[in-house]
């Protein structure tokens, strides 16, 4: 195999894994709006592809290479750093060679595992780790035996499909949350896109599953939008008889690309991308099969043509050569306005479901005249991908594990611009144990972790990112957190609302916990972050 056959299977993959994109995002272990595995897997497929999309290299390691590195300055989440270390490694062990035989494709898996785990600090069994493991094993088993690229793979796949089935016996949470894990099955989708374009299978069949409705996450299908895809269009249905999904999604794949389809008490929402002559059609198409409650349809050229403004000019921190600027990734415009108030030089959008890539995040910082840089994530899924930029600048970069926002605030209160940077790292990062973290959201899914039964669509309260209770109250959610906080031994509570509940309900919600906690202080900011009702410092 040589480069350009390679970059075949790579857009192989990518189309797959598309195709499949929805059933790893489904995967989640906790019911919360944040099951981006499968999203953020593509993307960085897709940041991999776009480098060599063009590119007439020949060289097999050349061009396994430029996939390593599109895939590590797109990567987004850690499972999309992940994978992009299985792609630097896959490329190490190929190097400069012209062409990849069995031998190779064997070494390029044992590197691939290699490099992997040497990227975690803490390597997880029952991940997407212990897939690559398990995939470079059963290649090394057959290396005496083994003489054809295709049949290797087709042995790497079984392997990977048998891997990921028994993730659940590792990883006691998966086992719990009836799941396997998701990015070891975004593996497997990878490795089996390769091998059904060698054995001339298709590679955009629709699946056959959905997924609960509150699960879908259709509010940044713009991030893959593609030539083509003119009109978004997302309806209610209705069925008059139980809907045959083999050949809804058959019917659908004709139309457009980037379909999901949820359900829930007898409801079907369907998504789809299509050219602009077929924006009538999925419409007219669930008619014939039965009632047809709700319709949108959006102009997708016109949003990307005229994106929409930011609600407020933000004021960021100006920084001066020899100074310590930090980037904070922000999951709402009020959470980003209280960061810039408290010294933030640069900002990144996102947060659960909207993990920003690495190049992003670099982005943000490559052009301020200093090079002394602070990160803040924010989020246990982007620390990962912010470590990831200290291979892609000379620039002196540290990353504080900030894994929520309240933690990243109370960091940002230890910054000291002119200080030496080791030593205001080391205070920001002491500074993240003085606050505990609260996360009020709605349950994607119904399951029961650690005791705690859950049900779609009730409300649910995080400690810290543990899921401590299910009820149908916000009230008391937010109540359970505090308690399970020991607020009663603290002083201040922050409330930051969001952008999807009412002031009233605001207003109501702090009534109750100045009454409750009638000594501490209480403050209540605008946050504006999508899906999380509230997130809640108390310090």
């Amino acid at each position: 195999m040589d480069g350009q056959e390679l970059k075949i299977l790579v857009e192989a993959a990518l189309t797959w894994l598309k195709t499949n994109q929805q059933t790893v995002n489904a995967l989640n272990v906790f019911p919360v709006p944040d099951g981006d595995t499968g999203t953020n897997m593509l993307l960085t497929m897709q940041a991999a592809y776009d480098e060599i999309k063009d590119s007439g290299e020949r060289n097999v390691g050349k061009m396994a290479h430029a996939v390593a590195q599109g895939a590590l300055i797109g990567a987004r989440g850690n499972s999309g750093v992940i994978l992009s270390q299985l792609w630097r490694g896959f490329a190490r062990a190929l190097d400069n060679y012209d062409r990849m035989d069995v031998l190779k494709l064997i070494a390029a898996f044992r590197e691939s595992r290699n490099t992997a785990y040497k990227g975690v600090v803490r390597p997880v069994e029952g991940t997407i780790l212990t897939v690559a493991s398990d995939i470079a094993d059963a290649a090394e088993g057959v290396k005496e035996s083994v003489t054809c690229l295709s049949e290797l793979l087709e042995l790497v796949v079984e392997a990977a499909d048998v891997s990921v089935k028994r993730t659940p016996d590792l990883l006691p949470i998966l086992k719990q949350a009836g799941v396997v894990d998701s990015g070891g099955k975004g593996l497997f989708f990878i490795l089996e896109g390769m091998l059904r374009k060698i054995q001339g299978l298709p590679l955009e069949t629709a699946l056959t599953t959905v997924q609960p409705l509150a699960a879908m996450e259709l509010d940044h299908a713009m991030e893959t939008v593609e030539p083509g895809q003119d009109f978004e269009v997302v309806l209610d249905l209705r069925p008059s008889q139980p809907l045959d999904l083999e050949s809804f999604y058959d019917a659908l794949s004709e139309m457009g690309t980037s379909i999901q389809v949820g359900e829930g008490d007898g409801m079907y929402r369907m998504h789809i991308h299509v050219p602009t002559e077929n924006r009538y059609k999925p419409i007219d198409y669930a008619m014939t099969l039965g009632t047809v409650t709700k319709v949108a349809i959006e102009n997708l050229i016109a949003q990307m043509e005229s994106p929409e403004e930011t609600e407020s000019h933000l004021t960021l921190a100006p920084v001066e050569p020899g100074q310590i600027a930090v980037v904070a990734v922000s999951p709402g415009s009020g959470i980003s306005r209280i960061f810039a108030s408290l010294g933030v030089a640069a900002i990144v959008e996102g947060g659960q479901t909207m993990n920003p890539s690495t190049k992003e995040i670099l982005n943000a910082f490559e052009n301020l005249p200093t090079d002394k840089i602070v990160i803040l994530p924010n989020n246990k899924n982007i620390v990962m991908a912010a470590q990831a930029t200290t291979d892609l600048t000379v620039k002196k970069v540290a990353v504080i594990p900030s894994k929520t926002v309240p933690q990243g605030l109370s960091a940002m209160l230890r910054l000291m611009p002119d200080g030496d940077l080791d030593n205001v790292v080391a205070e920001m990062t002491a500074a993240l144990t003085d606050v505990e973290t609260g996360e009020i959201t709605t349950a994607t899914r119904s399951v029961e972790i650690n005791g705690i039964q859950v049900d779609e669509g009730e409300v649910i309260a995080l400690h810290n990112g543990k899921l401590i209770q299910s009820t149908r109250s916000l009230e008391e959610a937010c109540l359970g957190f505090l308690t399970a906080a020991e607020t009663e031994d603290r002083e201040r509570i922050t409330l930051f609302y969001g952008k999807d509940i009412s002031k009233n309900e605001v207003n109501s919600i702090a009534d109750v916990i100045r009454k409750t906690y009638p000594s501490h202080e209480l403050e209540i900011h605008a946050g504006n972050q999508p899906h999380y009702q509230f997130i809640i410092a108390v310090e």
